[in-house]
């Protein structure tokens, strides 16, 4: 599939992330669950390292979303539990896996194992940072470098808007699920971008109404 080819900014993106957790030692800001969602997102979207090989590129960047993604879990759960806010990151994260499992089976490109789990995790990345700011919204708060992570990677996702757009008019490619699946996930974060350029970047802390 298309989208299963391998872009360096989000590896870049999640290896910026290792940095942030194994530098900054306090986490009460960062949801667990939306980083084990993202680890089951890249888990079952590149399933196909077992069976197809495009280039030693594509393969290292694809072993490289997965890794980072788990060590990430593994920072969060394991080295800096202390300080792991688990009782704010309480999203309920089967409402989204079992409805998203069977809309897969039900809306995707060819009926087969492998494009089914494709299909799951595009669907499941547009709503995977739900826990996070959900997380945020209890609090009330969010730690001023995680909201820098978050921006960034809302902001991969709008780009990969742009080049959708582009391929659309210069190649004639069109995903109708890769394109819907960014549209939901752009729009969750726009009002986190909101607040992200009226008061973070004005050198305020971030803070959504509980």
């Amino acid at each position: 599939s298309s989208y299963a080819s391998s872009s360096a900014l989000v590896a870049e993106i999640k290896y910026e992330q290792i940095l942030m957790l194994g530098l900054w030692p306090k986490i009460e800001s960062i949801s667990g669950k939306s980083q084990l969602l993202f680890a089951l997102v890249f888990t079952t979207r590149y399933l196909d390292l077992f069976t197809s090989f495009i280039s030693l590129y594509n393969t290292s960047m694809k072993l490289i979303y997965i890794a980072c993604s788990y060590a990430t879990v593994y920072l969060i759960y394991m080295k800096f539990k202390a300080t792991y806010d688990g009782n704010h990151d309480t999203f309920r994260v089967e409402f989204l896996i079992v409805p998203l499992g069977g809309l897969s089976f039900l809306v995707n490109h060819d009926f087969s194992p492998l494009e089914i789990l494709w299909t799951f995790s595009i669907y499941l990345e547009s709503v995977a940072i739900l826990p996070q700011l959900f997380m945020i919204s209890k609090t009330g708060e969010a730690e001023t470098i995680t909201t820098h992570y978050l921006f960034f990677l809302g902001l991969y996702r709008a780009l990969y808007l742009v080049n959708w757009i582009w391929r659309y008019y210069f190649e004639g490619f069109f995903d109708l699920i890769a394109v819907v699946a960014g549209v939901v996930q752009t729009v969750l974060y726009c009002d986190f971008f909101y607040l992200y350029v009226t008061k973070v970047l004005k050198g305020k802390k971030l803070s959504l109404p509980a």
